[in-house]
């Protein structure tokens, strides 16, 4: 195989015990006498440290000194499970990786440059090696430049970099110059490492003497004395970022900051990040919602690559010319298409629901969970057919309870809802714990899975397709989340009601999960209620708003649904936040606080962007 070639075998879906190794049996270079599709056993034996057989199914392993390459990519069209990846690399990318998990594994090219007084950001889809970066950069990981089995170790290494200023950190790094401090990506999976109460766990790690100011500023007092496996997963959101930024490190590195956050908590996080940031100190930042990473960053590294097979982090960039590059589909500097269509940011015309057909009627509804728990009021509206009904507000303001109302989960205390009213739930926090593939889970939803009209509705938009063989136990964050808003608007329901889509998804997925949200509705005449803190998603889905406010975890209240500009005013000015569109992109951007444009907007009443 050419240098500018890799092949990837996904070990999750390689299933030797239900083929008859076809790859191997029309492989070319195999059948002129070449190893170049074998079994890991037959190609290392038992020796497991060269990534070789350990005993399961024998599972295959390909020689990309031998292989053909792209040009041939039999062994791609015949395996039975798309297991297996044949990529020519681009051009332009150095021959040399980062780190490789081993043979015919993910392998990572690039690191991005921590700067000393600044806020690094990366951007880039999921599964295209972010984590591995941060977690090289972290020193959880040691680099060793592709070669697994005999790994080339610092030495190496540091020479592979001489010169920049990824040797001086890596130096600095394993002479225990530098401390840092990491931020993991899924707090939904602190509960399995810490089993005490959070106060316990914040009191571990107040290196710097500010627990009292992280607890009040985060407005986790509240939680301080619950264990952590009973708070919510923005409660834990925000409890990592207190115990990380607690901490007396030079570095931080913050891997998903905003999933589970409102977006007056994403501010507040911002600002504590910004505040820390000096002379001293530095964060690198992984992030999805573009309009926080906008405000965050001082630079930008835009990762690219295929997902599960390699990835690619470039040179830094200005954020704003990475974030538009990055959505255009071509990187300038490199002279690379990461995509082949742009991600556009157009304001959408909201549907016309005036005069148009009611589908529900809800009463005044209120809600109590006892006296001093929290308590909601809902002001009677109407919900139209054919329309998305975008809800946004604070966390713990009553907008899931709302939903819950909705489907039945919860019964009011006064109103009553159509009882006949469908409803199909993708609830907040995702429970898929079945035992089962993902396939045999979505196909006992309806009867349409696997038609030509599911696939090109559900299945192609939400990129399930390399997902539906496995267990869903195995699914990342990401993967469960598309998962479960397949599962929601493959059911038959009145209303589809979808809470938080975006957490964990990156960005061209939640536009793919728009465009699947979306178009269901116009093409099946069905109506869909979709919570979200995503104002990217809620700005390019919604047709009109539900804006809850209050004392969030003491009462929530909602007025009737009201148009996009109205409800996004209210909701931005409860906030003290403006946005704008990028002039090129129209993307929305958030206003820095207290700047001139931010001040005009708020003069004129005009938080959603301007005319």
């Amino acid at each position: 195989m050419a240098d500018d070639s890799i092949a990837v075998v996904d070990l999750d879906r390689c299933q030797p015990d239900r083929c008859n190794y076809e790859c191997a049996n029309f492989c070319p270079p195999n059948r002129t006498g070449s190893e170049c599709i074998v079994t890991r056993e037959e190609r290392y034996g038992e020796d497991e440290s060269e990534g070789g057989y350990d005993g399961g199914p024998k599972q295959i392993s390909i020689s990309e000194e031998i292989c053909l390459g792209e040009t041939c990519g039999i062994c791609v069209e015949k395996c039975p499970f798309d297991a297996i990846e044949i990529i020519n690399l681009p051009q332009e990318l150095d021959d040399t990786p980062v780190h490789r998990y081993g043979e015919n594994a993910f392998a990572l090219y690039g690191l991005p440059a921590p700067r000393e007084g600044r806020v690094t950001g990366i951007l880039g889809p999921n599964g295209i090696g972010k984590t591995t970066a941060v977690r090289i950069l972290a020193g959880e990981i040691a680099p060793n430049l592709g070669e697994w089995g005999d790994p080339a170790g610092w030495e190496a290494v540091m020479d592979e970099y001489r010169g920049t200023e990824i040797q001086s950190y890596l130096e600095a790094l394993q002479d225990d110059a530098v401390t840092v401090a990491r931020k993991p990506q899924y707090v939904d999976r602190i509960p399995d490492r810490f089993d005490g109460n959070t106060r316990e766990l914040l009191e571990n790690t107040d290196e710097r003497g500010v627990l009292d100011e992280l607890v009040e500023r985060l407005s986790i007092g509240p939680v301080m004395d619950q264990p952590i496996d009973s708070i919510s997963g923005g409660e834990l959101q925000r409890v990592a970022l207190a115990a990380t930024l607690a901490r007396d490190a030079d570095f931080y590195f913050l891997d998903e900051v905003t999933p589970y956050l409102d977006i007056g908590q994403r501010m507040t996080a911002a600002r504590l990040i910004g505040e820390l940031v000096g002379d001293d100190r530095s964060m690198l930042v992984v992030e999805h919602d573009l309009a926080i990473l906008d405000l965050l960053a001082d630079s930008l590294h835009v990762a690219y690559g295929e997902p599960g097979a390699y990835g690619v982090i470039t040179d830094p960039k200005s954020v704003k010319n990475g974030i538009n590059e990055y959505l255009s589909g071509y990187l300038d500097n490199e002279n690379m298409r990461i995509r082949p269509n742009a991600i556009e940011f157009e304001e959408h015309a909201p549907r016309s629901t005036k005069g148009g057909d009611t589908l529900v009627e809800y009463p005044d509804l209120a809600k109590s969970y006892g006296d001093g728990e929290f308590s909601l009021t809902v002001e009677g509206g109407t919900i139209y057919e054919n329309e998305v009904l975008g809800v946004v507000g604070p966390n713990g303001i009553g907008k899931s309870t709302f939903a819950e109302l909705l489907t039945g989960e919860l019964a009011p205390d006064e109103g009553e809802l159509d009882a006949r009213l469908s409803v199909a739930y993708k609830p907040q926090y995702i429970q898929l714990d079945q035992p089962m593939r993902v396939d045999s889970y979505l196909s006992s939803i309806t009867t349409d899975f696997g038609t030509s009209y599911w696939n090109t509705e559900i299945a192609q938009p939400l990129q399930l397709g390399r997902v539906m063989e496995q267990n869903l136990t195995d699914l990342s964050g990401g993967e469960r989340q598309r998962v479960a808003i397949a599962a929601c608007l493959s059911e038959d329901a009145d209303l589809y009601v979808l809470d938080e889509p975006s957490a964990h998804i990156d960005v061209e997925q939640r536009v793919q999960a728009i465009s699947a949200i979306r178009r269901y509705t116009e093409n099946h005449d069905a109506t869909a209620l979709v919570i979200d803190h995503d104002t990217y998603m809620i700005d390019l889905l919604a047709d009109r708003l539900l804006v809850f406010d209050g004392e969030p975890a003491e009462s929530g209240h909602a007025s009737p649904p009201v148009g996009m500009r109205e409800g996004m005013n209210r909701f931005l000015s409860d906030l003290d936040v403006t946005f704008r569109r990028d002039e090129r992109v129209g993307r929305p951007r958030i206003n820095k606080p207290g700047s001139q444009l931010d001040r005009e907007q708020k003069r004129e009443g005009e938080y959603y962007y301007t005319a």
